[in-house]
Protein backbone atom coordinates (compact mmCIF):
# COMPACT_ATOMS: atom_id res chain seq x y z
CA UNK A 1 0.00 0.00 0.00
CA UNK A 2 1.34 3.46 -0.78
CA UNK A 3 2.82 5.17 2.26
CA UNK A 4 0.76 8.32 1.68
CA UNK A 5 -2.58 6.51 1.84
CA UNK A 6 -4.49 7.40 5.00
CA UNK A 7 -7.89 7.30 6.58
CA UNK A 8 -9.56 4.71 8.79
CA UNK A 9 -10.76 2.64 5.80
CA UNK A 10 -7.33 2.30 4.12
CA UNK A 11 -5.94 -0.56 6.26
CA UNK A 12 -9.35 -2.25 6.45
CA UNK A 13 -9.76 -2.21 2.67
CA UNK A 14 -6.24 -3.52 2.09
CA UNK A 15 -6.62 -6.25 4.74
CA UNK A 16 -9.97 -7.34 3.27
CA UNK A 17 -8.55 -7.42 -0.27
CA UNK A 18 -5.51 -9.44 0.73
CA UNK A 19 -7.58 -11.75 2.92
CA UNK A 20 -9.73 -12.73 -0.06
CA UNK A 21 -6.61 -13.33 -2.18
CA UNK A 22 -5.03 -15.53 0.51
CA UNK A 23 -8.24 -17.48 1.01
CA UNK A 24 -8.44 -18.07 -2.74
CA UNK A 25 -4.82 -19.23 -2.72
CA UNK A 26 -5.51 -21.60 0.17
CA UNK A 27 -8.49 -23.07 -1.70
CA UNK A 28 -6.40 -23.47 -4.87
CA UNK A 29 -3.62 -25.20 -2.97
CA UNK A 30 -6.18 -27.39 -1.23
CA UNK A 31 -7.49 -28.57 -4.59
CA UNK A 32 -3.96 -29.20 -5.80
CA UNK A 33 -3.11 -31.10 -2.63
CA UNK A 34 -6.11 -33.40 -3.10
CA UNK A 35 -5.22 -33.92 -6.77
CA UNK A 36 -1.65 -34.91 -5.90
CA UNK A 37 -2.90 -37.18 -3.12
CA UNK A 38 -5.20 -38.95 -5.57
CA UNK A 39 -2.35 -39.19 -8.08
CA UNK A 40 -0.13 -40.77 -5.44
CA UNK A 41 -2.79 -43.39 -4.80
CA UNK A 42 -3.10 -44.14 -8.53
CA UNK A 43 0.67 -44.38 -8.98
CA UNK A 44 0.95 -46.58 -5.90
CA UNK A 45 -1.66 -48.95 -7.31
CA UNK A 46 0.13 -48.89 -10.66
CA UNK A 47 3.34 -49.83 -8.88
CA UNK A 48 1.62 -52.70 -7.10
CA UNK A 49 0.28 -53.91 -10.45
CA UNK A 50 3.70 -53.59 -12.07
CA UNK A 51 5.25 -55.54 -9.22
CA UNK A 52 2.67 -58.31 -9.59
CA UNK A 53 3.06 -58.57 -13.38
CA UNK A 54 6.87 -58.53 -13.15
CA UNK A 55 7.57 -60.52 -9.98
CA UNK A 56 4.45 -62.64 -9.74
CA UNK A 57 3.19 -63.34 -13.26
CA UNK A 58 6.67 -62.82 -14.80
CA UNK A 59 4.85 -61.09 -17.71
CA UNK A 60 6.99 -57.95 -17.82
CA UNK A 61 10.53 -56.96 -16.92
CA UNK A 62 11.16 -55.87 -13.28
CA UNK A 63 12.53 -52.63 -14.72
CA UNK A 64 8.93 -51.55 -15.25
CA UNK A 65 8.62 -51.15 -11.47
CA UNK A 66 11.16 -48.31 -11.61
CA UNK A 67 8.81 -45.90 -13.40
CA UNK A 68 5.98 -45.85 -10.79
CA UNK A 69 8.51 -45.80 -7.95
CA UNK A 70 10.24 -42.75 -9.47
CA UNK A 71 6.95 -40.95 -10.14
CA UNK A 72 5.70 -41.76 -6.63
CA UNK A 73 8.88 -40.35 -5.05
CA UNK A 74 8.54 -37.16 -7.13
CA UNK A 75 4.89 -36.82 -6.09
CA UNK A 76 5.85 -37.20 -2.42
CA UNK A 77 8.31 -34.30 -2.73
CA UNK A 78 5.78 -32.20 -4.67
CA UNK A 79 3.03 -33.04 -2.18
CA UNK A 80 5.19 -31.96 0.75
CA UNK A 81 5.89 -28.60 -0.93
CA UNK A 82 2.20 -28.00 -1.64
CA UNK A 83 1.30 -28.84 1.95
CA UNK A 84 3.88 -26.34 3.22
CA UNK A 85 2.58 -23.68 0.82
CA UNK A 86 -0.99 -24.31 1.94
CA UNK A 87 0.00 -23.99 5.58
CA UNK A 88 1.70 -20.69 4.69
CA UNK A 89 -1.45 -19.46 2.95
CA UNK A 90 -3.46 -20.49 6.00
CA UNK A 91 -1.16 -18.50 8.28
CA UNK A 92 -1.48 -15.51 5.94
CA UNK A 93 -5.28 -15.82 6.18
CA UNK A 94 -4.96 -15.85 9.98
CA UNK A 95 -2.69 -12.79 9.84
CA UNK A 96 -5.28 -10.68 8.01
CA UNK A 97 -8.19 -12.06 10.03
CA UNK A 98 -6.35 -11.03 13.19
CA UNK A 99 -5.62 -7.62 11.70
CA UNK A 100 -9.31 -7.06 10.96
CA UNK A 101 -10.15 -8.24 14.48
CA UNK A 102 -7.79 -5.60 15.88
CA UNK A 103 -9.46 -2.93 13.77
CA UNK A 104 -12.80 -4.07 15.21
CA UNK A 105 -11.34 -4.24 18.76
CA UNK A 106 -11.91 -8.01 18.90
CA UNK A 107 -8.25 -8.87 19.45
CA UNK A 108 -8.48 -10.10 23.06
CA UNK A 109 -7.19 -13.67 23.25
CA UNK A 110 -5.98 -13.70 19.63
CA UNK A 111 -2.28 -13.31 20.42
CA UNK A 112 0.31 -13.44 23.16
CA UNK A 113 -0.93 -11.19 25.94
CA UNK A 114 2.50 -10.90 27.58
CA UNK A 115 1.16 -11.81 31.02
CA UNK A 116 4.64 -12.98 32.04
CA UNK A 117 5.79 -9.35 31.95
CA UNK A 118 3.40 -8.32 34.70
CA UNK A 119 5.19 -7.26 37.87
CA UNK A 120 3.20 -6.25 40.93
CA UNK A 121 5.98 -3.86 41.93
CA UNK A 122 6.06 -2.04 38.59
CA UNK A 123 4.79 1.54 39.03
CA UNK A 124 2.24 1.46 36.18
CA UNK A 125 2.18 -1.77 34.11
CA UNK A 126 -0.92 -3.24 35.77
CA UNK A 127 -2.57 0.13 36.33
CA UNK A 128 -2.45 1.06 32.64
CA UNK A 129 -3.43 -2.39 31.29
CA UNK A 130 -0.13 -2.98 29.54
CA UNK A 131 -0.07 -6.79 29.79
CA UNK A 132 -2.70 -9.50 29.86
CA UNK A 133 -5.68 -10.43 27.66
CA UNK A 134 -7.10 -7.49 25.73
CA UNK A 135 -4.31 -5.14 26.81
CA UNK A 136 -1.90 -2.83 25.02
CA UNK A 137 0.78 -5.48 24.54
CA UNK A 138 -1.62 -7.86 22.83
CA UNK A 139 -2.80 -5.01 20.59
CA UNK A 140 0.75 -4.07 19.61
CA UNK A 141 2.80 -7.24 19.50
CA UNK A 142 3.42 -9.00 16.21
CA UNK A 143 6.71 -10.56 17.37
CA UNK A 144 7.49 -14.09 16.28
CA UNK A 145 10.36 -14.57 18.75
CA UNK A 146 10.85 -14.04 22.45
CA UNK A 147 13.48 -11.44 21.69
CA UNK A 148 10.92 -9.27 19.93
CA UNK A 149 8.42 -9.65 22.74
CA UNK A 150 11.08 -8.87 25.36
CA UNK A 151 12.22 -5.74 23.52
CA UNK A 152 8.67 -4.44 23.08
CA UNK A 153 7.80 -5.11 26.72
CA UNK A 154 10.97 -3.35 27.88
CA UNK A 155 10.09 -0.26 25.82
CA UNK A 156 6.61 -0.16 27.35
CA UNK A 157 7.91 -0.58 30.89
CA UNK A 158 10.58 2.14 30.79
CA UNK A 159 10.85 5.44 28.88
CA UNK A 160 13.46 5.80 26.18
CA UNK A 161 15.83 8.73 25.91
CA UNK A 162 14.89 11.50 23.46
CA UNK A 163 17.54 10.27 21.02
CA UNK A 164 16.23 6.69 21.16
CA UNK A 165 12.62 7.83 20.80
CA UNK A 166 13.25 9.97 17.75
CA UNK A 167 15.36 7.21 16.16
CA UNK A 168 12.53 4.72 16.73
CA UNK A 169 9.99 7.14 15.30
CA UNK A 170 11.98 7.43 12.07
CA UNK A 171 12.35 3.64 11.88
CA UNK A 172 8.65 3.04 12.55
CA UNK A 173 7.67 5.63 9.94
CA UNK A 174 9.80 3.79 7.36
CA UNK A 175 8.42 0.38 8.35
CA UNK A 176 4.81 1.58 8.55
CA UNK A 177 3.87 0.87 4.90
CA UNK A 178 5.83 -2.43 4.67
CA UNK A 179 2.87 -4.75 4.92
CA UNK A 180 4.60 -7.46 2.91
CA UNK A 181 7.35 -7.67 5.52
CA UNK A 182 4.86 -8.06 8.37
CA UNK A 183 2.93 -10.72 6.47
CA UNK A 184 6.10 -12.64 5.67
CA UNK A 185 7.20 -12.62 9.30
CA UNK A 186 3.77 -13.88 10.40
CA UNK A 187 3.86 -16.69 7.83
CA UNK A 188 7.37 -17.77 8.85
CA UNK A 189 6.32 -19.01 12.28
CA UNK A 190 5.34 -22.65 12.46
CA UNK A 191 2.55 -21.91 14.91
CA UNK A 192 0.96 -18.98 16.75
CA UNK A 193 3.29 -19.12 19.76
CA UNK A 194 6.46 -17.08 19.73
CA UNK A 195 9.59 -19.11 20.31
CA UNK A 196 13.36 -18.93 20.69
CA UNK A 197 14.58 -18.49 24.24
CA UNK A 198 17.15 -15.69 23.91
CA UNK A 199 18.59 -16.09 27.39
CA UNK A 200 19.26 -19.82 26.93
CA UNK A 201 20.67 -19.38 23.42
CA UNK A 202 22.91 -16.43 24.35
CA UNK A 203 24.14 -18.23 27.47
CA UNK A 204 24.92 -21.36 25.48
CA UNK A 205 26.66 -19.51 22.65
CA UNK A 206 29.12 -17.69 24.93
CA UNK A 207 29.81 -20.47 27.45
CA UNK A 208 33.35 -21.96 27.63
CA UNK A 209 34.00 -24.74 25.13
CA UNK A 210 33.83 -28.34 26.37
CA UNK A 211 35.41 -29.94 23.28
CA UNK A 212 37.93 -27.36 22.11
CA UNK A 213 40.48 -27.98 19.40
CA UNK A 214 40.61 -29.88 16.12
CA UNK A 215 42.34 -32.99 17.50
CA UNK A 216 39.15 -34.64 18.86
CA UNK A 217 37.36 -34.04 15.53
CA UNK A 218 40.22 -35.54 13.49
CA UNK A 219 40.56 -38.49 15.86
CA UNK A 220 36.82 -39.12 15.90
CA UNK A 221 36.54 -39.01 12.11
CA UNK A 222 39.54 -41.32 11.72
CA UNK A 223 38.11 -43.85 14.17
CA UNK A 224 34.71 -43.84 12.45
CA UNK A 225 36.30 -44.29 9.02
CA UNK A 226 38.56 -47.08 10.31
CA UNK A 227 35.70 -48.97 11.97
CA UNK A 228 33.42 -48.66 8.94
CA UNK A 229 36.20 -49.84 6.61
CA UNK A 230 36.96 -52.77 8.91
CA UNK A 231 33.31 -53.80 8.94
CA UNK A 232 33.12 -53.69 5.15
CA UNK A 233 36.35 -55.66 4.94
CA UNK A 234 34.95 -58.34 7.21
CA UNK A 235 31.50 -58.55 5.64
CA UNK A 236 32.28 -57.92 1.99
CA UNK A 237 35.89 -58.80 1.35
CA UNK A 238 36.30 -61.61 3.91
CA UNK A 239 39.15 -59.94 5.80
CA UNK A 240 38.15 -61.51 9.14
CA UNK A 241 36.71 -59.98 12.31
CA UNK A 242 39.89 -59.03 14.18
CA UNK A 243 40.50 -55.76 12.35
CA UNK A 244 36.92 -54.71 13.03
CA UNK A 245 37.05 -55.78 16.70
CA UNK A 246 40.29 -53.87 17.23
CA UNK A 247 39.05 -50.67 15.56
CA UNK A 248 35.72 -50.88 17.37
CA UNK A 249 37.55 -51.21 20.68
CA UNK A 250 39.66 -48.14 19.91
CA UNK A 251 36.51 -46.24 18.95
CA UNK A 252 34.81 -47.35 22.17
CA UNK A 253 37.72 -46.10 24.26
CA UNK A 254 37.54 -42.72 22.50
CA UNK A 255 33.76 -42.54 22.97
CA UNK A 256 34.12 -43.41 26.65
CA UNK A 257 36.85 -40.82 27.15
CA UNK A 258 34.72 -38.08 25.59
CA UNK A 259 31.37 -39.30 26.89
CA UNK A 260 30.86 -36.86 29.78
CA UNK A 261 31.80 -33.86 27.63
CA UNK A 262 29.68 -35.05 24.70
CA UNK A 263 26.67 -35.53 26.97
CA UNK A 264 27.20 -32.02 28.37
CA UNK A 265 27.38 -30.52 24.86
CA UNK A 266 24.26 -32.37 23.68
CA UNK A 267 22.17 -31.47 26.72
CA UNK A 268 23.33 -27.85 26.60
CA UNK A 269 22.37 -27.31 22.95
CA UNK A 270 19.09 -29.23 22.92
CA UNK A 271 17.01 -26.59 24.72
CA UNK A 272 18.19 -23.47 22.86
CA UNK A 273 18.38 -25.47 19.63
CA UNK A 274 14.68 -26.28 19.41
CA UNK A 275 13.64 -23.15 17.58
CA UNK A 276 16.73 -22.34 15.55
CA UNK A 277 14.88 -22.89 12.28
CA UNK A 278 12.47 -20.06 13.13
CA UNK A 279 15.35 -17.77 14.10
CA UNK A 280 17.11 -18.54 10.81
CA UNK A 281 13.97 -17.72 8.84
CA UNK A 282 13.39 -14.43 10.67
CA UNK A 283 17.04 -13.46 10.20
CA UNK A 284 16.83 -14.35 6.51
CA UNK A 285 13.73 -12.21 6.01
CA UNK A 286 15.35 -9.17 7.61
CA UNK A 287 18.55 -9.73 5.64
CA UNK A 288 16.59 -9.17 2.41
CA UNK A 289 15.45 -5.69 3.50
CA UNK A 290 17.17 -2.42 2.71
CA UNK A 291 16.54 0.64 4.88
CA UNK A 292 17.05 4.39 4.85
CA UNK A 293 16.53 5.53 8.46
CA UNK A 294 19.64 5.67 10.60
CA UNK A 295 18.59 3.16 13.26
CA UNK A 296 17.33 0.60 10.76
CA UNK A 297 20.57 0.89 8.79
CA UNK A 298 22.53 0.31 12.01
CA UNK A 299 20.46 -2.76 12.84
CA UNK A 300 20.69 -4.10 9.31
CA UNK A 301 24.48 -3.63 9.27
CA UNK A 302 24.68 -5.73 12.45
CA UNK A 303 23.48 -8.66 10.31
CA UNK A 304 26.19 -8.15 7.69
CA UNK A 305 29.30 -10.26 8.04
CA UNK A 306 32.08 -11.70 5.98
CA UNK A 307 31.23 -15.00 4.39
CA UNK A 308 27.77 -16.45 4.85
CA UNK A 309 25.03 -14.32 6.49
CA UNK A 310 23.75 -15.06 10.03
CA UNK A 311 20.62 -16.79 8.71
CA UNK A 312 22.75 -19.35 6.84
CA UNK A 313 24.95 -19.94 9.86
CA UNK A 314 22.00 -20.39 12.23
CA UNK A 315 20.34 -22.71 9.71
CA UNK A 316 23.54 -24.79 9.63
CA UNK A 317 23.43 -25.09 13.41
CA UNK A 318 19.75 -26.05 13.23
CA UNK A 319 20.62 -28.85 10.82
CA UNK A 320 23.37 -30.07 13.15
CA UNK A 321 20.95 -30.20 16.10
CA UNK A 322 18.40 -31.99 13.93
CA UNK A 323 20.96 -34.55 12.81
CA UNK A 324 22.03 -35.03 16.40
CA UNK A 325 18.49 -36.19 17.16
CA UNK A 326 18.67 -38.89 14.46
CA UNK A 327 20.35 -41.09 17.07
CA UNK A 328 16.94 -41.60 18.66
CA UNK A 329 15.67 -43.35 15.52
CA UNK A 330 15.77 -47.11 16.13
CA UNK A 331 16.62 -47.86 12.50
CA UNK A 332 19.47 -45.35 12.44
CA UNK A 333 20.78 -46.17 15.94
CA UNK A 334 23.13 -49.03 14.85
CA UNK A 335 24.73 -46.81 12.21
CA UNK A 336 25.01 -43.99 14.76
CA UNK A 337 26.89 -46.29 17.12
CA UNK A 338 29.15 -47.50 14.32
CA UNK A 339 30.11 -43.98 13.21
CA UNK A 340 30.34 -42.23 16.60
CA UNK A 341 27.41 -40.12 15.38
CA UNK A 342 26.62 -38.42 18.68
CA UNK A 343 30.26 -37.59 19.29
CA UNK A 344 30.75 -36.31 15.75
CA UNK A 345 27.69 -34.08 16.00
CA UNK A 346 28.77 -32.73 19.38
CA UNK A 347 32.21 -31.92 17.98
CA UNK A 348 30.62 -30.16 14.99
CA UNK A 349 28.34 -28.14 17.29
CA UNK A 350 31.30 -27.05 19.40
CA UNK A 351 33.20 -26.07 16.25
CA UNK A 352 30.21 -23.96 15.18
CA UNK A 353 30.07 -22.32 18.59
CA UNK A 354 33.80 -21.56 18.53
CA UNK A 355 33.42 -19.89 15.13
CA UNK A 356 30.14 -17.97 15.57
CA UNK A 357 29.08 -18.09 19.22
CA UNK A 358 30.27 -14.61 20.15
CA UNK A 359 28.08 -13.05 17.46
CA UNK A 360 24.87 -14.76 18.63
CA UNK A 361 23.92 -12.21 21.35
CA UNK A 362 24.22 -9.40 18.78
CA UNK A 363 22.04 -11.30 16.31
CA UNK A 364 19.43 -11.94 18.99
CA UNK A 365 19.26 -8.33 20.22
CA UNK A 366 19.11 -7.09 16.62
CA UNK A 367 16.20 -9.38 15.78
CA UNK A 368 14.45 -8.35 18.99
CA UNK A 369 14.68 -4.64 18.25
CA UNK A 370 13.66 -5.10 14.62
CA UNK A 371 10.60 -7.12 15.65
CA UNK A 372 9.62 -4.54 18.26
CA UNK A 373 9.86 -1.81 15.62
CA UNK A 374 7.82 -3.91 13.18
CA UNK A 375 5.14 -4.37 15.86
CA UNK A 376 4.84 -0.64 16.47
CA UNK A 377 4.89 -0.01 12.71
CA UNK A 378 1.97 -2.40 12.30
CA UNK A 379 0.04 -0.49 14.95
CA UNK A 380 0.86 2.76 13.16
CA UNK A 381 -0.28 1.32 9.83
CA UNK A 382 -3.62 0.26 11.31
CA UNK A 383 -4.11 3.74 12.83
CA UNK A 384 -2.92 6.08 10.07
CA UNK A 385 -4.47 9.14 11.72
CA UNK A 386 -2.46 8.67 14.92
CA UNK A 387 0.55 11.05 14.87
CA UNK A 388 3.99 10.71 16.35
CA UNK A 389 4.36 12.91 19.42
CA UNK A 390 6.76 15.81 19.51
CA UNK A 391 9.52 15.08 22.00
CA UNK A 392 10.80 18.22 23.73
CA UNK A 393 13.86 18.42 25.95
CA UNK A 394 12.57 21.04 28.40
CA UNK A 395 10.04 19.83 30.89
CA UNK A 396 8.09 18.63 32.63
CA UNK A 397 5.52 18.79 29.86
CA UNK A 398 2.50 16.76 28.81
CA UNK A 399 0.43 18.74 26.33
CA UNK A 400 -2.14 16.61 24.53
CA UNK A 401 -5.07 17.60 22.34
CA UNK A 402 -7.80 15.17 21.37
CA UNK A 403 -6.46 12.41 23.61
CA UNK A 404 -8.19 9.04 23.27
CA UNK A 405 -7.64 5.58 24.72
CA UNK A 406 -6.20 3.10 22.17
CA UNK A 407 -8.07 0.16 23.72
CA UNK A 408 -11.47 1.80 23.20
CA UNK A 409 -13.34 1.58 19.87
CA UNK A 410 -13.67 4.90 18.07
CA UNK A 411 -17.45 4.88 18.56
CA UNK A 412 -16.99 4.83 22.36
CA UNK A 413 -13.85 6.93 22.59
CA UNK A 414 -14.51 10.48 23.79
CA UNK A 415 -11.43 12.63 23.41
CA UNK A 416 -10.20 15.32 25.78
CA UNK A 417 -7.39 17.84 26.08
CA UNK A 418 -4.89 17.71 28.94
CA UNK A 419 -1.95 20.02 29.61
CA UNK A 420 0.51 19.67 32.48
CA UNK A 421 3.62 21.83 32.71
CA UNK A 422 5.62 23.97 35.09
CA UNK A 423 2.61 26.32 35.50
CA UNK A 424 -0.14 23.73 36.10
CA UNK A 425 1.45 20.68 37.72
CA UNK A 426 -1.67 18.97 39.03
CA UNK A 427 -5.24 18.55 37.82
CA UNK A 428 -7.74 17.51 40.50
CA UNK A 429 -10.47 15.62 38.64
CA UNK A 430 -13.88 15.44 40.34
CA UNK A 431 -17.07 13.71 39.26
CA UNK A 432 -19.27 10.72 39.99
CA UNK A 433 -18.58 7.05 39.43
CA UNK A 434 -18.46 6.02 35.74
CA UNK A 435 -18.16 9.65 34.64
CA UNK A 436 -14.73 9.05 33.05
CA UNK A 437 -12.21 10.00 35.75
CA UNK A 438 -10.25 6.73 35.81
CA UNK A 439 -10.42 6.42 32.03
CA UNK A 440 -8.90 9.89 31.72
CA UNK A 441 -5.97 8.84 33.91
CA UNK A 442 -5.47 5.68 31.87
CA UNK A 443 -5.70 7.68 28.64
CA UNK A 444 -3.01 10.11 29.75
CA UNK A 445 -0.82 7.32 31.09
CA UNK A 446 -1.07 4.94 28.14
CA UNK A 447 -0.42 7.71 25.63
CA UNK A 448 2.63 8.74 27.63
CA UNK A 449 3.83 5.12 27.51
CA UNK A 450 3.28 4.96 23.74
CA UNK A 451 5.00 8.29 23.20
CA UNK A 452 8.04 7.41 25.30
CA UNK A 453 8.42 4.04 23.57
CA UNK A 454 8.58 5.73 20.15
CA UNK A 455 5.10 4.74 18.94
CA UNK A 456 2.32 6.88 17.45
CA UNK A 457 -0.23 8.10 19.99
CA UNK A 458 -4.02 8.16 20.06
CA UNK A 459 -4.39 11.93 19.91
CA UNK A 460 -4.72 14.83 17.54
CA UNK A 461 -1.34 15.99 18.77
CA UNK A 462 0.95 15.47 21.76
CA UNK A 463 3.99 17.36 22.99
CA UNK A 464 5.81 15.54 25.75
CA UNK A 465 9.12 15.75 27.58
CA UNK A 466 10.93 12.72 29.02
CA UNK A 467 8.89 11.57 32.02
CA UNK A 468 8.76 8.69 34.46
CA UNK A 469 5.22 7.34 34.88
CA UNK A 470 3.58 6.08 38.07
CA UNK A 471 -0.03 5.26 38.96
CA UNK A 472 -2.34 3.92 41.67
CA UNK A 473 -5.25 2.80 39.49
CA UNK A 474 -5.17 -0.92 40.24
CA UNK A 475 -3.50 -1.11 43.63
CA UNK A 476 -4.98 -4.09 45.48
CA UNK A 477 -4.86 -5.67 48.90
CA UNK A 478 -3.02 -8.96 49.37
CA UNK A 479 -4.27 -11.81 51.53
CA UNK A 480 -0.96 -13.62 51.10
CA UNK A 481 1.03 -10.66 52.40
CA UNK A 482 -1.65 -9.66 54.89
CA UNK A 483 -1.74 -6.07 53.63
CA UNK A 484 -4.80 -3.89 53.11
CA UNK A 485 -5.61 -1.88 50.03
CA UNK A 486 -4.78 1.30 51.90
CA UNK A 487 -1.38 -0.05 52.94
CA UNK A 488 -0.67 -1.20 49.39
CA UNK A 489 -1.62 2.27 48.13
CA UNK A 490 0.65 4.18 50.47
CA UNK A 491 3.50 1.80 49.61
CA UNK A 492 2.97 2.61 45.93
CA UNK A 493 2.85 6.34 46.70
CA UNK A 494 6.13 5.99 48.57
CA UNK A 495 7.54 4.32 45.45
CA UNK A 496 6.33 7.25 43.35
CA UNK A 497 7.99 9.73 45.71
CA UNK A 498 11.27 7.84 45.27
CA UNK A 499 10.83 7.93 41.48
CA UNK A 500 10.15 11.67 41.67
CA UNK A 501 13.54 12.06 43.36
CA UNK A 502 15.15 10.37 40.35
CA UNK A 503 16.59 11.85 37.16
CA UNK A 504 13.27 12.20 35.27
CA UNK A 505 10.24 14.27 36.29
CA UNK A 506 7.36 12.05 37.41
CA UNK A 507 3.97 11.90 35.71
CA UNK A 508 1.73 10.60 38.54
CA UNK A 509 -1.83 9.31 38.17
CA UNK A 510 -3.56 8.98 41.56
CA UNK A 511 -7.04 7.44 41.43
CA UNK A 512 -9.32 8.14 44.43
CA UNK A 513 -6.27 8.83 46.51
CA UNK A 514 -6.36 7.50 50.11
CA UNK A 515 -10.02 6.52 49.82
CA UNK A 516 -9.39 3.74 52.34
CA UNK A 517 -9.29 6.19 55.24
CA UNK A 518 -11.57 8.86 56.74
CA UNK A 519 -12.21 12.17 55.01
CA UNK A 520 -10.22 14.22 57.54
CA UNK A 521 -7.06 12.13 57.22
CA UNK A 522 -7.61 11.79 53.48
CA UNK A 523 -7.60 15.54 52.92
CA UNK A 524 -4.54 16.19 55.06
CA UNK A 525 -2.64 13.22 53.63
CA UNK A 526 -3.58 13.93 50.00
CA UNK A 527 -2.63 17.57 50.28
CA UNK A 528 0.75 16.67 51.75
CA UNK A 529 1.36 14.05 49.06
CA UNK A 530 0.55 16.27 46.11
CA UNK A 531 2.51 19.18 47.52
CA UNK A 532 5.49 16.89 48.07
CA UNK A 533 5.28 15.56 44.52
CA UNK A 534 4.83 19.05 43.12
CA UNK A 535 7.85 20.34 45.03
CA UNK A 536 9.90 17.47 43.56
CA UNK A 537 9.06 18.68 40.04
CA UNK A 538 6.38 16.08 39.32
CA UNK A 539 3.18 16.64 37.34
CA UNK A 540 0.01 14.58 37.32
CA UNK A 541 -3.68 14.02 37.88
CA UNK A 542 -5.66 13.11 40.98
CA UNK A 543 -9.27 11.91 40.93
CA UNK A 544 -11.69 12.18 43.82
CA UNK A 545 -15.32 11.89 44.89
CA UNK A 546 -14.54 14.00 47.94
CA UNK A 547 -15.13 17.62 46.93
CA UNK A 548 -13.18 18.73 49.98
CA UNK A 549 -10.01 17.61 48.19
CA UNK A 550 -10.77 20.01 45.36
CA UNK A 551 -10.05 22.85 47.77
CA UNK A 552 -6.35 22.00 47.54
CA UNK A 553 -6.29 24.22 44.44
CA UNK A 554 -7.45 27.19 46.51
CA UNK A 555 -4.45 27.05 48.82
CA UNK A 556 -1.71 25.62 46.61
CA UNK A 557 -0.03 27.01 43.52
CA UNK A 558 0.23 25.04 40.31
CA UNK A 559 -3.00 23.09 40.95
CA UNK A 560 -6.25 23.37 38.99
CA UNK A 561 -9.67 21.73 39.20
CA UNK A 562 -11.40 19.95 36.33
CA UNK A 563 -14.48 17.74 36.35
CA UNK A 564 -16.85 15.39 34.55
CA UNK A 565 -20.62 15.88 34.72
CA UNK A 566 -23.50 13.45 34.72
CA UNK A 567 -27.16 13.98 33.85
CA UNK A 568 -30.30 12.26 35.13
CA UNK A 569 -32.70 11.46 32.28
CA UNK A 570 -35.81 9.31 32.83
CA UNK A 571 -34.39 7.78 35.98
CA UNK A 572 -31.05 6.97 34.38
CA UNK A 573 -27.70 8.69 34.81
CA UNK A 574 -26.01 9.53 31.52
CA UNK A 575 -22.50 10.82 30.86
CA UNK A 576 -20.88 12.74 28.02
CA UNK A 577 -17.30 12.06 29.29
CA UNK A 578 -16.21 15.60 28.38
CA UNK A 579 -13.66 17.22 30.67
CA UNK A 580 -14.64 20.66 31.93
CA UNK A 581 -12.80 23.27 34.01
CA UNK A 582 -13.59 23.78 37.67
CA UNK A 583 -15.14 21.62 40.38
CA UNK A 584 -18.22 19.52 39.66
CA UNK A 585 -21.21 21.56 40.81
CA UNK A 586 -23.97 19.01 41.00
CA UNK A 587 -24.61 15.42 41.89
CA UNK A 588 -27.53 13.32 40.78
CA UNK A 589 -26.86 10.44 43.15
CA UNK A 590 -29.74 11.29 45.52
CA UNK A 591 -32.19 11.75 42.65
CA UNK A 592 -31.16 8.39 41.22
CA UNK A 593 -31.63 6.66 44.55
CA UNK A 594 -35.08 8.22 44.90
CA UNK A 595 -36.02 7.23 41.34
CA UNK A 596 -35.63 3.55 42.23
CA UNK A 597 -37.67 3.87 45.41
CA UNK A 598 -35.12 4.49 48.13
CA UNK A 599 -36.35 6.84 50.87
CA UNK A 600 -33.48 9.29 51.07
Amino acid sequence: MPAHESGSQAPRAEYTHRLELRRAEERRLGRRERAISNSRLIVFLAGVAAAWFSLGAKAISPWFILAPVTVFAALVVLHDGVIRSRHGARRAVAFYETGLARLDHRFGGAGDAGARFLDSDHPYARDLDLFGPGTLFELLSAARTRMGENALAAWLKAPGSPAHITARQAAIAELRPRLDLREDLAVLALDAAAAVDPAALASWSTAPSRLAGTAPRILGAACSLLTTTALLGWGVWGAGPWFFVTSAAIQGVLALALRSRVVAVVSAVERPGRDLELLARVLGRFERERFESTRLQELRSALDSEGSPPSTRVAALARLVDRMNWRRNQIFAPLAALTLWNTQCALAVEAWRAAHGRAVPTWLSTVGELEALVSLAGYGYEHPQDPFPEIVEAGPLFDGAGLGHPLLPDARCVRNDVRLDSEIRLLVVSGSNMSGKSTLLRTVGINAVLALSGAPVRAERLRISPLAVGATLRVQDSLQEGSSRFYAEIKRIRQLVEIADGPLPLLFLLDEVLHGTNSHDRRIGAEAIVRGLRDRGAVGLLTTHDLALSRIAETSRGIANVHFEDHLEDGRITFDFKLRPGVVQKSNALELMRSIGLDV
